[in-house]
């Protein structure tokens, strides 16, 4: 099968690239309103974009649901404040990841919607997930428009690691992280780790 994107509907191309993209890791990002209100959504058009400086890549898209066409929560906060976190989600944590991707009001606080434990950040205002392994604290580098999609830069201020996933050497534990990631509409996770010969 051969297909030109431009022929494609938009759903369609998604679709494709969702299901051909994989596995894709999971931003779970926390950000705070103007008003001081919390904010907690998953995205899975994520990548490291820079080691020096650290910058990382959210691609956000539109909102859908109710509220197909708005901004999503997640862009109008970090456009309004210039800061977010990056929480890694581990498989243990899949529900509650879940249950803060619902469409809800932008006055509802997705880390109590979820069950979930906010804590302070060292260098930037949102808070943390406490349950999540890994938080990085960015500041906002750049947001550059692409179609519907925003692509946020975040430049990395900070980074946290609980001791238990630490291996030592600046290096993470995969296993005891088990992160979740994201497969078109389904999700893996991350249990059997493999050398390739050199």
């Amino acid at each position: 099968m051969d297909l030109t994107p431009s022929d494609l509907h938009p759903k369609d191309i998604y679709k494709l690239l969702t299901g051909s993209v994989v596995p894709r890791p999971i931003a779970w990002v926390s950000t705070m309103a103007e008003d001081g209100g919390l904010n907690l959504a998953p995205f899975s058009f994520f990548t490291v974009a820079s080691i020096k400086p650290a910058i990382l890549a959210i691609s956000i898209g539109p909102g859908t649901g109710e509220r197909l066409g708005t901004e999503k929560d997640t862009l109008v906060n970090i456009r309004s404040q210039n800061e977010f976190v990056i929480n890694v989600v581990s498989s243990s944590l899949g529900n509650e990841m879940q249950k803060s991707a619902e469409d809800v009001p932008s006055d509802v606080d997705e880390f109590e919607h979820a069950g979930l434990t906010p804590v302070d950040s060292l260098t930037v205002q949102p808070k943390r997930v406490k349950e999540a392994s890994i938080h990085m604290e960015c500041k906002l580098h750049q947001i550059i428009p692409l179609g519907f999609n925003a692509l946020v830069l975040g430049e990395m201020t900070h980074y946290h690691m609980n001791d238990d996933v630490y291996l030592g050497d600046y290096k993470v534990n995969l296993e005891k992280l088990s992160p979740l990631g994201r497969l078109a509409g389904n999700y893996s996770e991350s249990k059997e780790f493999f050398t390739l010969p050199r």
